[in-house]
């Protein structure tokens, strides 16, 4: 069992919450309503096998925290649980629930065994994937997909994952169920069309027959297209975004904006996801002070994307 402090309350409550929910118990020896609350506590974080980490801070010896804390929430007494995620405070309880009470206030916010399973499939994926076994992590994202078909993060890892490795049936398929929904991930509509360049490319003309038509008509935006799809197909990234921007800059509703919707997929495309720890610079409090807030995850820059990015926003403005 961990206690809090005010030199770990940053790194083992904030940044740990990160990576998996944070439950943090506020007594007091002298309470004896947090002596019957502590051994259930305890009890369900064994129960609930790594699904939450437990830990605990003495309001005696710690009281700034615990201040703080009692006045984010509005509360006066003890035993007091304060649930911590993504670097937040989200929940909490105030008293010594029975079991069956703190079960219903942690499944509200815990992830399931299911759940929890796929996320370390999606996290065991993502490593075979940089470590080049595209079979195996593939696997792994099509039952973390099963398993839940609403876990968006995990279709599109799979989507990707597909199409990096050229499987294009598969992944029309894995895109299909979603294709539909009005309001789309904007990492499942990069996919998407990240899709359709792939399935239109073997229909495309040569490179050189199309550079052929530019050559005479460089508004003919049509085979700049075609080009760029098959750039895109080919995952020659800022090479189809030389192609689409070219078309922005002539005309920027061309075909209802699709030129710039897919130069915006190949962005999302070419992005690397947030690493779970990451944490933002700026502001950042100096040792030994608090700051509840935590920090939240950033994605990681990429000087080629953050140009690119320019280039769009200097065509559209």
């Amino acid at each position: 069992m961990l206690d809090i402090t005010n030199q770990n309350f940053e790194a083992e409550l904030v940044d740990a919450s990160l990576a998996q929910p944070v439950l943090l118990d506020i007594w007091a020896p002298w309470c004896e309503p947090c002596k019957t609350l502590g051994p259930t506590l305890e009890k369900l974080e064994t129960a609930y096998a790594g699904r939450f980490k437990l830990v605990k801070l003495n309001a005696d010896e710690e009281p700034e925290i615990a201040q703080q804390l009692s006045q984010m929430f509005g509360v006066r007494s003890i035993p007091f649980c304060v649930l911590f995620k993504a670097g937040q405070p989200a929940d909490g309880f105030v008293g010594a629930l029975p079991e069956g009470e703190v079960r219903k206030f942690l499944d509200k916010h815990v992830p399931s065994a299911e759940e929890q399973a796929a996320a370390e499939d999606i996290q065991e994926a993502e490593e075979l994937l940089a470590e080049g076994d595209s079979e195996t992590a593939i696997d792994k994202l099509q039952a973390a997909v099963a398993t839940n078909p609403a876990n968006e993060a995990a279709r599109y890892d799979y989507l990707r994952a597909l199409l990096a490795a050229g499987r294009i049936a598969e992944a029309r398929k894995a895109f299909d169920p979603v294709a539909g929904n009005v309001v789309l991930d904007a990492r499942l509509a990069a996919a998407g069309l990240w899709l359709t360049a792939m399935e239109a490319a073997p229909k495309a003309r040569t490179h050189e027959a199309l550079q052929a038509v530019l050559a005479v008509n460089k508004r003919d935006f049509e085979a700049r297209f075609e080009l760029a799809q098959t750039l895109f197909a080919a995952s020659e990234f800022t090479a189809a975004m030389d192609q689409l921007l070219e078309i922005v800059m002539r005309d920027k509703a061309w075909k209802d904006g699709l030129a710039r919707k897919t130069y915006v997929a190949i962005l999302e495309i070419m992005t690397r996801p947030a690493s779970p720890s990451a944490k933002a610079d700026a502001g950042a409090p100096k040792k030994g002070t608090l700051e509840v807030a935590g920090k939240m995850a950033t994605t990681p820059s990429d000087p080629v994307v953050d140009a690119y990015r320019r280039k769009l926003s200097m065509a559209l403005f």
